[in-house]
């Protein structure tokens, strides 16, 4: 049963709406990215292994400020591998500029745009 014409200018004025909040929301994800600083992350993979080490040790001679200690190495280890990596704007490279950054905008959203077609194309025949 096909559309009526408002039926489909409401439905067309949903797709664009739709892709203006997809695309927002990848470019705000997208900027937060960045490469993982592998220097952290062994550090604060040591640090966490030392503060299991630190937590065993205190339950072991009962002393609860050992474990106390132990706990808190492990937990700002586990941070420290979990932090996100630095994003190139953040580091100053001249590579963060907006046009950088507008190129896989505009590449996904031809992606999604062809994609969307294809299954109107299945759809209809």
């Amino acid at each position: 049963m096909p559309l009526s014409e408002h039926e489909q200018r409401l439905l067309e004025e949903m797709e664009r709406n739709l892709y203006q909040n997809d695309a927002d929301f990848v470019a705000t994800v997208a900027g937060r990215r960045g490469k993982p600083n592998y220097r952290l992350i062994v550090i604060g993979a040591l640090l966490a292994v030392a503060g299991v080490a630190a937590l065993v040790a205190g339950v072991i001679v009962q002393q609860p400020l050992v474990g106390v200690v132990g706990f808190g190495l492990m937990l700002g280890g586990v941070l420290m591998v979990l932090s996100p990596g630095r994003s190139a704007a953040e580091s100053g490279t001249p590579s963060a500029s907006a046009g950088a950054r507008r190129a896989p905008r505009s590449s996904w959203m031809t992606t999604m745009n062809e994609r969307w077609e294809r299954r109107q194309d299945e759809r209809g025949e």
